[in-house]
């Protein structure tokens, strides 16, 4: 988290508590330099993210590898371990290191984040899950039925006006993106009110969701009023994922799955979709946010 993220959290009144997990800080660069050769045959540099694999280790055993830009892979693999509902607290995790020096041989080799949990915590291990997350968008869940617990989330009575969904889109719009530079990402943000507090960038939209659900967690930070927005679309698991953190207002620039606003409408989460410039369409739960119809024409 930079300096500027750090001081949004403070003015928030965030107050961090003991027992946190040591997190060591192994930033890889974003995007990777190439020469392309446009429609005319003039050859120029390019920039491409910098996609790469991370193999999992849950207390020395093989879990899962998963595939990221790199920018956050400590709060990634927390995040992860959280949405999939293979621990329970944040202070059950007594260290996470990741080590990119392992991958630098040949392509394709991953890097690796050891997870150490604390002994009396008892936490299981599950067996190896045998299988590569990549980066498309179809990541599925590696254990357990998510929706299995869906009914058991209660999420905070809070809402949105339209005038801070208005600013929540342009501050999305003046952030300065790995995307822009080189396309191919998927960008996450995690809001109070139209007030950014952090912003994440990956090759999948679940790794983005899963390193602010792990950043979350090592900062203290509720759901309560709060608003998840997410470049991608919102599939059942982005919506579960975001009601798992406890955030009752999901705001994306594409669309929504059926089953998505299927999860979406059960647990009352407010979906808004297509939000681009003063354009957005609500899917579910309208009741959370505060319509100003009137803003909706005003000058940009």
């Amino acid at each position: 988290m930079d300096r500027h993220s750090e001081e949004r959290v403070s003015r928030a009144g965030v107050s961090l508590t003991a027992q946190k997990p040591h997190l060591t800080q192994s930033r890889a660069p974003l995007t990777k330099s190439v020469t392309v050769i446009n429609e005319r045959g003039e050859r120029s540099a390019a920039q491409i993210p910098a996609e790469r694999a991370l193999t999992i280790y849950l207390d020395k055993k093989e879990l899962v590898t998963l595939m990221t830009l790199g920018a956050e892979p400590e709060c990634l693999v927390l995040g992860f371990l959280r949405n999939q509902r293979l621990i329970d607290a944040v202070d059950q995790v007594e260290s996470i290191t990741v080590d990119w020096s392992i991958g630098e041989g040949e392509v394709g080799e991953p890097g690796v984040a050891a997870v150490k949990t604390r002994p009396e915590m008892d936490v299981v291990v599950p067996g190896s899950a045998e299988r590569v997350v990549t980066t498309g968008c179809g990541q599925g869940s590696v254990f357990g039925d998510l929706m299995a617990h869906i009914d058991e989330i209660n999420l905070p009575p809070d809402r949105i006006t339209q005038t801070q969904l208005y600013g929540l889109v342009n501050a999305i719009r003046l952030q300065e993106t790995t995307y822009k530079s080189s396309g191919s990402v998927h960008g996450c943000a995690l809001f109070q009110g139209d007030q950014m507090l952090v912003f994440v960038e990956d090759v999948g939209r679940h790794n983005a969701v899963d390193t602010i659900a792990g950043w979350m967690w090592m900062n203290d930070i509720s759901g309560h009023d709060k608003v998840f927005y997410t470049t991608g679309r919102l599939t059942s698991e982005m919506v579960i994922k975001s009601a798992q953190m406890g955030v009752p207002v999901v705001v994306s620039r594409s669309g929504i799955t059926q089953m998505g606003l299927d999860v979406a409408k059960r647990i009352g989460l407010c979906t808004i979709g297509r939000a681009t410039h003063k354009r957005f369409l609500c899917f579910s739960a309208p009741e959370r946010l505060v319509w100003q119809p009137e803003t909706a024409s005003a000058p940009r």
